[in-house]
């Protein structure tokens, strides 16, 4: 079966709209690289039917879909609202409570234990994406805080809440996470994205229980806390993952709008120098949930992601419960690919970096894909045992395709995230010589090679010894 491909990969998030095989497998088809399964909605065995799913699909056919399982983190949310409607007005004073009630515009119930303890007079409070805003103008007792509305509006039934001035005490994982972790490793998910990561710490207790679990995936830590912005902060956290998600709809309501996407850029910027596979998330074609078409903003938000040189770029709602899945999913990818015909997002001018332990490595990687651009190779061949050399050639974004082989199972999906990545498993440990010639083998057998392609190919020798890569070599097809 045919399908779109792009260099920028495409994470699209299932549900109701898309869950059945033959959905999913038309969104594969129409480019979706990434399946996300989003914990904050359905249950497991909802989640197992889609995961059985995508396995199917992974077994029929010749793609290696990933999948990702998202972690509802500490959301605070209102409870039950009277009537599911009510509506505050600005200059309203209610009370918000910790202790569970029914939830009227007079008294107003929070799922947050802590509440009382946590808030301060004068800090504000945001309700569904911040279309509601109250500040704090009194604390009542351990358990009610008296806030006033600023900006006023309808509020139903479990919609969110921020507090970005707040210091939250609760931690990372909840107990419904704990359970979802353990769901996300029996299922073998290749990638677990923590939500509201405030500190490194948070990313390694993650770390540390999926190992635990005997699972493989890997991190992704959500950006959608302020101090998870500043610049020392954000970069050990973005060393301790594997991988990040700028999530802007949270962080959007937690920082003034205007810095987001500066904010976006740094931390793209940030991931492609230190090899770590970034995502893009939130409202990328949100007026598509219900229409056909795009608007003209939406169309250059996609586009300045894929300059800005994100690996991938996500759909939640648009895919979730949208009326066009497939049509999202073909817009995505045809402004992808008329990005990428752009010099501009290759070779991102980045350089090795002499300080880091495997320097030699990554200038050995740097090296290879400008000698593939310089000979105008037809195919850039990596080989990775831990996935570092695929992360690495990635990060440096060549315009020549860009093959990635591994004896290490999970990262064949698992690659499927990262920029221009196509990843094989390949577990033969002969000859340097014979692997290469393997690999350009199989790639032929694929269609994407043929006789007098010129393949630069990187590797370690003595292959036994299953040492960093160390050596780069240039093959003409025969």
């Amino acid at each position: 079966m045919e399908r779109s491909f792009q260099k920028t990969k495409i994470v699209a998030t299932v549900g109701p709209a898309c869950s059945s095989y033959d959905k999913l497998l038309e969104l594969v088809n129409e480019g979706v690289d990434v399946f996300r399964l989003n914990f904050s909605h359905g249950t497991h065995d909802d989640h197992k039917e889609v995961i059985d799913n995508i396995n199917k699909i992974n077994e029929l056919f010749p793609f290696k879909i990933a999948m990702l399982g998202d972690l509802q983190g500490p959301k605070l949310r209102i409870g039950k609202v009277e009537n599911n409607s009510i509506t505050v007005e600005d200059g309203d004073e209610l009370v918000l409570t910790n202790e569970e009630c029914l939830s009227t515009k007079e008294k107003i119930f929070i799922n947050y234990p802590s509440f009382c303890d946590d808030i301060e007079v004068g800090e504000s409070i945001m309700m569904d994406d911040g279309r509601v805003e109250l500040v704090v103008v009194e604390l009542l007792d351990d358990v009610c805080a008296k806030a006033r509305v600023i900006n006023g509006g309808e509020l139903s039934s479990n919609k969110g809440i921020n507090l970005p001035n707040t210091k939250i005490s609760l931690p990372s994982l909840t107990k419904k996470d704990l359970i979802d972790v353990a769901f996300a490793a029996e299922q073998r998910l290749d990638w677990v994205a923590l939500s509201f990561v405030r500190d490194p710490k948070d990313v390694i207790e993650l770390k540390e229980l999926l190992f635990n679990y005997g699972s493989e995936a890997k991190v992704i830590a959500k950006i959608e806390k302020p101090q998870v912005t500043k610049k020392k902060v954000l970069r050990d956290v973005i060393v301790a993952s594997d991988g990040i998600m700028v999530a802007r709809g949270d962080l959007g309501v937690e920082l003034p709008v205007e810095q987001v996407p500066m904010i976006q850029k740094e931390i793209i910027r940030m991931c492609i120098h230190r090899a770590k596979p970034v995502i893009i998330a939130t409202q990328m074609l949100d007026s598509m949930t219900t229409r056909t078409r795009p608007n003209r903003s939406e169309i250059t938000d996609v586009a300045n992601a894929v300059l800005e040189g994100a690996d991938a770029l996500m759909l939640s709602g648009e895919t979730a419960v949208g009326k066009h899945p497939n049509k999202v999913i073909r817009t995505m990818a045809n402004i992808i690919t008329e990005v990428e015909k752009e010099d501009e997002v290759y070779n991102r001018n980045l350089s090795p970096q002499s300080h880091s332990p495997s320097f030699f490595s990554d200038a050995l990687c740097y090296s290879t894909c400008n000698l593939a651009e310089e000979i105008k190779a037809d195919a850039l061949i990596g080989t990775t045992q831990s996935g570092y050399t695929g992360f690495m050639l990635s990060s440096y974004r060549p315009k020549v395709p860009l093959y990635i082989f591994t004896k290490t199972k999970s990262l064949v999906h698992q690659l499927s995230l990262s920029w221009g990545v196509k990843a094989f498993f390949y577990d033969e440990e002969n000859s340097l010589d014979e692997i290469i010639s393997d690999q350009i083998n199989i790639l032929k057998g694929h269609g994407v090679l043929s006789e007098g392609d010129v393949v630069c190919s990187t590797g370690s020798t003595p292959v036994q010894d299953h040492l960093p890569t160390n050596l780069t070599k240039i093959t003409r097809v025969k």
